[in-house]
């Protein structure tokens, strides 16, 4: 018996989507306990579609590192959404613990993908009211 755990490969048609979901987005879990996989993490892709932005939400007591995979995204965020970032296809991008932000997608046409990984395995996410930044 091998003191290493095996590796363990998830191809895309088994990505999940029964996991924490935000409206006007859709979360896919690859790599994740409920998956079998035994981990400390969680990673997943993220997609939103042309011209639509998710709700305002935060990830808890999880760090986020996005690789944007294809397309272009604002990523608002702050204490009243004062704060605003635009990423694109090649960029990588961290989300703090607990910051309270929000997706959108500015191309008419193009959805845009990211490669998300989380600190935790446990798929946290807090979706607050439509009116939370006033």
């Amino acid at each position: 018996m091998s003191k290493y755990l095996p590796l363990s490969v998830v191809h895309s048609s088994e990505f999940d989507p029964g996991t924490a979901q935000t409206p006007g987005s859709l979360r896919l879990a690859a790599v994740a306990q409920n998956r079998g996989i035994d981990t400390g993490l969680w990673g997943g892709t993220f997609l939103v579609e042309p011209g639509a932005r998710t709700g305002i939400h935060h990830h808890g007591k999880q760090e986020t590192i996005v690789y944007v995979l294809e397309g272009s995204s604002r990523v608002r965020w702050g204490e009243h959404g004062e704060s605003e970032i635009t990423v694109h296809a090649g960029d990588f991008l961290h989300v703090p613990a607990w910051t309270p932000h929000m997706e959108i997608n500015p191309s008419a046409d193009e959805p845009f993908r990211w490669i998300v990984v989380r600190s935790t395995a446990e798929p946290i996410v807090v979706n607050l009211p439509d009116d939370y930044w006033g």
